[in-house]
């Protein structure tokens, strides 16, 4: 466990080190990973806090005659920027339900979710007109066996941000993932891919739409999904948002649906 937590301190450690900034003084509205996939460039302004939160998010999978509904009640992030252009997240959900019904016999298994730890670095200009990021991430394995798999797991994302005409906003955000082999041998890659496009509909309200795909290489056998996902946002004030949205499966790997609820806000 020691050599573990270790391992932990040394994937934060090999980003960028950023004193804790100042709160600056007429920071923009608030910008956030949700609602979709994607993963936006934009960091936390620097020495403020931002929570982000599913409220709730439900996924139900159909599987050759077993159904699989999972709903987290809440899954908050919190995140705190440490420079103008560098932020780092927590993301934990303290209430996991994972329901399975297969030939009439039901089962349930609750708990606590894994914990993931981002940093989120910006290598661009904010005004540019194209905007990139890297975030480097770790999965420490809180969760019983049923709803997490128990290993340790990480990988990087490196979202690409572009402004194009009419407001709308194009994102590509590539990742790679380390994780545990399905039997527990070893470690392989996953490779995802998500492309997003935005566009306001007001000064209050951005459609969403994109594609997303994750191609799985575990040595036991590639597993490839693909969801198609839309969401709309709501910005109630410069500081608070909200969000709906779904997700949903262009094949049998993927679950059939996701659909959640959000929340945002800085303070």
């Amino acid at each position: 466990m020691i050599i573990r937590f270790q391992m932990f301190a040394i994937a934060l450690a090999v980003v960028p080190t950023v004193a804790l900034g100042q709160p600056t003084s007429e920071p923009g509205p608030i910008c956030t990973d949700r609602p979709t996939k994607a993963t936006s460039v934009c960091t936390v302004p620097a020495g403020t806090f931002q929570l982000e939160a599913d409220l709730p998010n439900w996924t139900r999978l159909d599987d050759a005659g077993t159904r699989t509904d999972t709903v987290l009640y809440a899954n908050p992030t919190l995140k705190l920027g440490l420079g103008p252009n560098t932020d780092i997240q927590a993301n934990i959900a303290p209430y996991v339900d994972v329901r399975t019904r297969a030939g009439g016999v039901v089962s349930h298994v609750r708990g606590v979710g894994d914990l993931f730890v981002r940093l989120k670095q910006r290598l661009t200009n904010p005004a540019a007109k194209v905007q990139v990021g890297v975030v480097p991430y770790i999965k420490a394995p809180l969760a019983k066996r049923g709803i997490g798999n128990r290993e340790w797991e990480g990988g990087v994302v490196v979202p690409v941000q572009f402004s194009l005409p009419q407001s709308f906003t194009l994102t590509f955000a590539p990742e790679m993932d380390v994780l545990a082999d399905g039997d527990g041998s070893g470690k392989h890659v996953q490779l995802i891919g998500v492309v997003n496009l935005a566009k306001p509909l007001s000064s209050k309200v951005t459609a969403y739409a994109e594609l997303w795909t994750a191609q799985n290489y575990d040595p036991a056998g590639t597993v490839r999904q693909y969801s198609a996902d839309v969401a709309l946002a709501y910005l109630a004030s410069p500081t608070l948002q909200f969000d709906v949205g779904g997700n949903f499966g262009l094949n049998r790997a993927t679950p059939d649906a996701q659909i959640y609820f959000g929340i945002s806000t800085r303070f």
